[in-house]
């Protein structure tokens, strides 16, 4: 909670400058539930951000009411996953920058071809 007031004030000193959020073009925030905080939410609100953050419990009341919900999982973290399945990336051997990034390079190609659905 603490480290979410900092991060928000360097918004504004992005080398790409963040367009005016208007009523027609809004711009949204994605969080996940560890940021469920009342001083979070009023910084989303000062930066005039759309807050996509679900409140703690919310999944599980929603399982709960419908039993097919699937909880909505943002792409970073489901790629974050997708990355820890492979355990060379995972616990970093490699001692050269170079042939950690070519692995990583490599395992972001079999990613994208199992989701192209190139793999069977």
């Amino acid at each position: 909670m603490c480290l979410f007031g900092p991060t928000l004030e360097h918004v504004d000193d992005l080398p790409v400058k963040r367009p005016e959020p208007t009523v027609t073009a809004l711009q949204g925030l994605c969080l996940d539930k560890g940021y469920d905080y009342p001083i979070v939410r009023e910084l989303i609100t000062m930066f005039r951000f759309i807050s996509h953050l679900k409140r703690r419990g919310e999944e599980q009341v929603e399982k709960k009411r419908n039993p097919l919900f699937k909880a909505r999982r943002w792409v970073v973290e489901r790629t974050h996953s997708w990355f820890h399945r492979f355990r060379r990336l995972l616990i970093r051997w490699e001692k050269k920058i170079e042939n950690y990034e070519g692995f990583l390079h490599f395992v972001c190609g079999i990613i994208c071809f199992r989701q192209a659905g190139l793999f069977g």
